[in-house]
């Protein structure tokens, strides 16, 4: 009996001598391959070949899982960084004579992001479609939930869907007001993708279950857009941004910006022009249901400009199949009258998995006044990674 206990306390001071061997192996040579740390394993007897070969296989399996699952993966470099990306390929139909169905690449992009301390971390993102450019570069320092700062190139803090992604957005377009009043395709300034160079602080306040219930940004920027320093005036333009989140899934709140525009003919002579704006929006969004809106309205010099959108969507298949309908309204010159045009969009999405999905639109263009015949179809292929 003496005997037979003490064989098996030499196994179990064995094996733990072994497990204990193979925990300090595993922290001390972190760059050795898990088929390494298991023939260690099968050479000091502690596991069987099968053993290991169903080790193996099952980590194979779980890691093909995880792979499918993820949003993104690291690369390894001289400090851990983040490479992702995508495309989008789309295809347009137009009612409008004149005008071709076509093919074309709207985004190829590819992001760079990583953290040099747990306080510091930077982001480099480049659009290379037609001529290729820097659309992000910039470093943050988060010192603290309610307080971080942002220099460099991004995003100008205004507008719920100014700030959404183009690969998250829910619809193929954004809407006429954000496109006219944004910094993008259809703003005075020209197309600069809803971005800016400038300096940022922001943060968020009362977290309840995880929550942020107060989010803030205030930035300082060059008004001039992207890739290009101050060539308005000396004057630097402010945006601002709040928003309030009493629970999970409502969020409202607006912003404002004061700026300033090279005019090609100013207010008054010598002086650049006015560009102002400020805006409302809200969002509320269920496991399946999304409801959410926004209100822009400002000034280009004496030219008053608004607009409006309100849009729903609904997964009948959860995470899969989205149906989605939007209310899209956009006055140029409130001034003048039968100049309003509105958007009638439908359409669906269809998610494969993380990395791709399938989108179609058809838009239904009306414009006060003189009627044109204008609707068009977008589909749109994106693809990640």
């Amino acid at each position: 009996m003496v005997l037979y206990l003490f064989t098996k306390s030499v196994d179990i001071m064995r094996l733990v001598l072994s497990l204990s061997f193979f925990l300090l192996f595993l922290v001390d040579s972190l760059s050795q391959s898990t088929n390494d740390i298991l023939n260690l394993l099968i050479s000091n007897k502690t596991i069987s070949q099968i053993q290991a070969d169903s080790v193996r296989a099952q980590a194979a399996l779980l890691q093909q899982q995880t792979d499918a699952s993820r949003k993104s993966f690291f690369i390894t470099a001289t400090r851990q960084i983040q490479l992702t990306g995508y495309s989008q390929v789309r295809y347009q139909t137009f009612q409008e004579s004149g005008k071709h169905n076509s093919f074309d690449i709207r985004r190829a992009r590819v992001d760079l992001k990583g953290s040099v301390t747990p306080f510091f971390s930077y982001r480099l993102q480049a659009d290379l479609v037609d001529k290729p450019k820097i659309i992000d570069a910039y470093g943050e320092i988060k010192l603290a939930d309610y307080f971080s700062l942002t220099a460099g190139q991004f995003k100008i803090p205004f507008s719920m869907e100014n700030l959404t992604s183009s690969n998250k957005l829910e619809m193929i377009d954004r809407s006429q007001v954000v496109e006219a009043m944004v910094a993008r395709s259809k703003d005075v300034i020209g197309n600069q993708n809803g971005r800016d160079i400038g300096i940022q602080a922001g943060g968020t306040f009362l977290k309840v279950k995880d929550i942020p219930v107060i989010e803030y940004r205030l930035g300082v920027f060059n008004g001039s857009g992207i890739n290009v320093a101050d060539t308005a005036n000396n004057e630097k333009d402010i945006t601002g941004r709040l928003i309030f989140t009493p629970i999970k899934g409502l969020s409202f709140g607006g912003g404002f910006y004061k700026g300033w525009d090279k005019a090609i003919k100013p207010d008054v002579p010598g002086k650049s022009q006015t560009r102002n704006r400020f805006g409302a929006e809200f969002c509320y969004v269920l496991s399946r249901f999304s409801l959410k809106g926004e209100y822009i309205a400002g000034k280009d010099g004496k030219t008053s400009r608004a607009g409006w959108y309100v849009q729903s969507g609904y997964f009948v298949i959860p995470q899969k199949f989205q149906v989605l309908g939007k209310y899209d309204s956009y006055d140029p010159n409130t001034s003048t009258s039968d100049n309003i045009s509105t958007n009638y969009v439908i359409g669906a999405n269809y998610n494969f998995n993380n990395w791709s999905r399938l989108q179609a639109f058809y838009t239904i263009r009306q414009e006060e006044g003189t009627a044109i015949k204008n609707n068009f179809l977008s589909v749109q292929y994106q693809i990640g990674f």
